[in-house]
């Protein structure tokens, strides 16, 4: 396992570079998006319309931060479950998302959708919700407004600490764990 700095937004030769069981410190932009408006998404793209944001090259984080406290830039904002958004990121990646970061486990469609456009799938600590908000410098609603904290929004990020668990050579760290540490 290593320590990389990743710069967002992303190019296919930074993902090169990691590999599952990798930890990351994103700086940069991530854009928050949950099940709507991954639905809203999909839909435009199947309809062969524009994206109310440009996600090429981007990381999309499965999140609805809470309010922020005074002094804060967010509230928590940890990690939604990642298989809820199963359906969308073929889709997605073949557009040209990048990075996608929840928490759990994705199915073998996501899991190939990476390897064949080009992705990785990171895992941030839901535990830790209240600390991730500390990487946070800015964040503005940019789509979907009537989605409350559903709504995209766009997170500029300073160390925002996350784990590779799919790469796009098709490992995935919670399987290879379980292989790793299985008793014969």
């Amino acid at each position: 396992m290593s320590l990389f700095p990743l710069k967002a937004p992303v190019t296919e030769e930074d993902l090169r570079k990691l590999h599952s069981g990798d930890q990351v410190l994103i700086s940069g932009v991530i854009y928050t998006a949950r099940d709507a408006a991954h639905q809203r998404l999909c839909k435009l793209l199947e309809q062969g319309e524009s994206l109310p944001v440009d996600l090429r090259n981007q990381i999309l984080y499965y999140t609805g931060p809470t309010p922020a406290k005074p002094e804060m830039v967010t509230g928590s904002i940890g990690p939604t479950t990642s298989y809820r958004m199963d359906p969308y990121p073929p889709a997605l990646l073949e557009y040209g998302v990048k990075v996608l970061i929840g928490k759990g486990p994705r199915s073998q469609e996501v899991k190939e959708a990476l390897v064949r456009w080009g992705g990785v799938y990171l895992a941030a600590l839901g535990v830790a919700a209240a600390l991730l908000a500390r990487s946070v410098r800015s964040q503005e609603v940019v789509a979907y407004p009537d989605l409350g904290p559903e709504a995209i929004r766009r997170l500029e990020v300073v160390d925002f600490p996350a784990i590779v668990i799919n790469d796009l050579y098709g490992h995935d760290l919670y399987l290879d764990g379980v292989k790793r540490y299985a008793k014969d």
